[in-house]
């Protein structure tokens, strides 16, 4: 009779064990969709993130920082809008090879500042140390050639 017992026991403790380890993958594997769905699914439902939300998620995981930093088709849609605004220094990367993503990388702080001095963001300081330092970028001669012609028309 106590060996009965005993197996009984056992045979239920391991049984709890198995149970629990089964239960946690489960929740593991519904807890990250990167490594359950196919990716042209994952990389669909990354794409429909802005690029701030992109980035963000891109911090979230290892595997969902592979799928985004990896996609160059994620990037390529927020790299043409800030092509609207910095044509020439986006032109001239994809010539270089850069990725989408590597371009978006190189230009997008740019854009947001190039963009705000060519809406007259700007037009109204009267000396370099007006300018807000935090949110200025370096930029070449060139895109400041396009600023100067912009403020010259104004």
């Amino acid at each position: 009779m106590q060996k009965n017992s005993k197996r009984n026991t056992n045979s239920s403790i391991s049984d709890i064990e198995l149970n629990s380890v089964d239960a946690e993958k489960e929740k593991n594997k519904s807890q990250n969709f990167v490594e359950v769905l196919p990716l042209e699914v994952t990389l669909k439902i990354f794409s429909l993130l802005d690029i701030q939300s992109l980035c963000r998620a891109s911090l979230t995981c290892k595997s969902w920082n592979y799928a985004i930093r990896n996609s160059d088709s994620l990037w390529k849609p927020p790299c043409l809008t800030v092509r609207a605004v910095c044509p020439r220094e986006i032109d001239d990367d994809l010539e270089s090879g850069y990725s989408w993503r590597v371009i978006l990388e190189r230009n997008y702080q740019k854009s947001k500042v190039k963009h705000k001095w060519l809406s007259g963001r700007y037009s109204n300081i009267c000396s370099p140390t007006s300018l807000p330092e935090k949110i200025m970028y370096p930029m070449d001669a060139d895109t400041w050639g396009e600023i100067l012609e912009a403020e010259l028309e104004r």
